[in-house]
This record gives C-alpha cells, sequence and structure tokens, in this order.
C-alpha cells in the first residue's frame, strides 16, 4: 500500500499523544487537482486500510488508496522548515509547494 519512512513515523508518534493514528486523505482541491490531507483520528472508519508500523497506526480510507498507491510519506527537518512529503508514485505532476498534485 504506502511505505513510512522511520522519519515520518517518529513524527506521527510524537504528536499522536491519545489518538489511535493518523489518517491519510486524498481530496479534490489544491492547484494540480488533488490535495493530500492528513489528521489524527481515534479509529478506524468502515472500510479503511489500517497499517501497523509497531506502535504506529496509518488509516487509508477506500477512495483514497489507489491514489496513493505506492507512496512513501516521509518527514523532512530542514533550515527551512519542517513537514510531512509524499513521494507518490502516481502522480503526474505537482504543484510546486508539493501539497497537491494531478493524477
Amino acid at each position: 500500500m504506502i511505505h513510512v519512512t522511520a522519519a515520518a513515523q517518529d513524527a506521527i508518534r510524537r504528536v499522536k499523544g491519545e489518538a489511535a493514528g493518523l489518517r491519510i486523505m486524498v481530496s479534490a482541491g489544491g492547484c494540480a487537482g488533488y490535495q493530500y490531507r492528513m489528521g489524527l483520528v481515534n479509529v478506524a472508519e468502515e472500510g479503511d486500510t489500517v497499517l501497523e508500523f509497531g506502535d504506529v497506526s496509518v488509516f487509508i480510507d477506500t477512495d483514497s488508496a489507489a491514489l496513493i498507491a505506492g507512496t512513501t510519506l516521509d518527514f523532512v527537518e530542514s533550515i527551512g522548515g519542517s513537514g510531512f512529503q509524499f513521494e507518490n508514485p502516481n502522480a503526474e505532476g505537482k504543484c510546486s509547494c508539493g501539497k497537491s498534485f494531478a493524477a
């Protein structure tokens, strides 16, 4: 399904608190057509794919799964800022900020 790097797992672990894990979704929007959305959740929704990485869980809804299949989620910290980055092999193009993509 997707790969979550050790750095991304650590970042999720740091912020998840009592939440069950991180939900990753794709919705229409952004300057390239689709945008990534993420949020902490307490339970899986019906039909979710649940990926376990030790004590880190990632939830992906059915509609988003095909659009992010094979994606690598990383967390990058640099002098210019820090945040999650998606490397999506299904993206035919992406905007300059990296927050949205075309499929």
